[in-house]
């Protein structure tokens, strides 16, 4: 297990480390070149339940950039994968569902399966967690665990796909906020039993991943998403990051009362603004603009020294994108990146 002076588990407890942590989302994907020879032939989804594959995608930035914590290499649905759910990820357009989730005798057929049986689907995923953390045991970096929140699980479910305005979900909630209730119910507790397998296999920390609640009023996050997202991590041992994108307006309810140790900020909240909203007690993730990755390095450089010098207002601050690693974006960058935090 990774020394509890790790300085991503120091962060997370609202300490100061001597080095600000720093770690990516998306680090471990399609920017290597690694990656991609790795993963000729391989289906995004069976990458994901190959144990060694999986292992490997994980470790492969934490070796090339000297991060520090490692993510473990998944998709948000994996655990409805899991759940015998008909799910493929197809090349330029993300997850497709052969049957969305559009009414309540659909929303009865998904939530049938026991999120028991998603536990116990999970071996894959915990020798994969097994054998990252066995590798990174000698370095005392920790292994993030990864999991879709509730709402996004559903928009892809009752949309049937990727969408950008999500309008059948945020529908559902209004016509049939008792059928919407049971979805977002039931993903929360298969998402807490992914995050689960993750934990007992050895991930120190997890991180809840809302891509779409940026597309909600702050009224409709507050009565029909955080209540679910909080049940997802509810009773989970070890540190929570909650993050979303497009959450400004909800930045304070992304605590979930306090359960998050660490809210996730994206490029369009300075990390001084955001730790006005949420407060001395919750440590902030961020907020590189993932669009600056391809900017001239002087640029670049100055916007990370802008967002360190921006997150010394919080209790506590680990360095990350705003959002996800770009494909194009060159691996040379993120290692640059990572040599300025630690050096600053």
């Amino acid at each position: 297990m990774p020394s509890p002076d790790a300085p991503l588990l120091r962060a997370l407890r609202g300490e100061r480390p001597e080095t600000t942590p720093v770690w990516f989302m998306r680090q471990a994907g399609r920017s290597l070149p690694e990656y991609r020879e790795l993963r000729v032939g391989t289906r995004m989804l069976d990458a994901c339940l190959t144990p060694d594959l999986a292992a490997e995608i994980t470790l492969q930035p934490v070796r090339r950039h000297g991060v520090d914590a490692g993510i473990f290499f998944s998709d948000i649905v994996v655990p409805l994968r899991l759940a015998g759910i008909d799910v493929e990820i197809q090349p330029g357009r993300g997850p497709v569902f052969a049957d969305p989730v559009r009414s309540r005798a659909d929303v009865d057929r998904v939530t049938s399966v026991d999120p028991a049986d998603v536990a116990a689907a999970a071996e894959p995923v915990r020798e994969a967690v097994r054998a990252v953390v066995s590798e990174l045991d000698g370095s005392g970096t920790p292994l993030i665990g990864f999991a879709g929140a509730p709402f996004t699980l559903a928009a892809y479910l009752v949309e049937g796909g990727p969408s950008k305005e999500h309008l059948r979900a945020r529908a559902m909630m209004h016509s049939d906020p008792d059928a919407w209730h049971a979805l977002a119910g039931w993903l929360a507790l298969v998402s807490r039993a992914f995050l689960s397998a993750q934990i007992e296999a050895g991930a120190a920390a997890v991180q809840l991943f809302d891509s779409w609640a940026g597309s909600l009023a702050p009224a409709d996050f507050r009565a029909f998403v955080a209540p679910h997202s909080a049940a997802a991590v509810a009773g989970v041992d070890v540190p929570v990051i909650h993050f979303g994108v497009g959450t400004g307006p909800v930045l304070d309810d992304m605590r979930l009362g306090g359960v998050a140790a660490a809210v996730g900020v994206d490029w369009r909240v300075p990390l001084d603004e955001a730790a006005r909203i949420v407060g001395a007690g919750t440590t902030l993730q961020g907020n590189i603009d993932p669009a600056l990755l391809s900017a001239p390095w002087e640029v670049l450089a100055a916007h990370v020294r802008d967002v360190l010098r921006r997150g010394r207002a919080a209790r506590a601050h680990i360095v990350n994108l705003g959002h996800g690693v770009p494909p194009e974006t060159d691996p040379d960058a993120l290692t640059r990146i990572v040599e300025l935090v630690h050096a600053a």
